[in-house]
């Protein structure tokens, strides 16, 4: 069993491949969390404005603030996954 656990770690070590994986995996799932934000955000809004018409403005100007911060937190998640696994070839040679 340890023989198998190393040689396992021998490969993944060596392969870049699983950086790629683990990148775009982590750039699917920051873009997932922000459109689920996103959509949560839109549809209090549209709530709030059909309870309290008049507080229109207000709301729509604060959902914008908070959705482009969501974009912000977002486009960093994917940032740094893709800068994972496109430094891998740096840090791991390819055979």
């Amino acid at each position: 069993m340890i023989e198998f656990i190393e040689q396992a770690h021998e490969y993944i070590t060596t392969n870049p491949t699983f950086a790629h994986l683990g990148g775009g995996i982590g750039a699917g799932i920051a873009v997932l969390g922000a459109g689920l934000g996103i959509g949560r955000i839109g549809g209090a809004q549209a709530e709030s404005v059909a309870r309290q018409p008049e507080a229109a403005k207000d709301i729509r100007g604060g959902s914008l603030i908070l959705a482009a911060l969501i974009e912000g937190v977002a486009l960093f998640g994917v940032v740094v996954a893709l800068l994972l696994a496109l430094t891998a070839f740096a840090v791991i040679p390819p055979k």
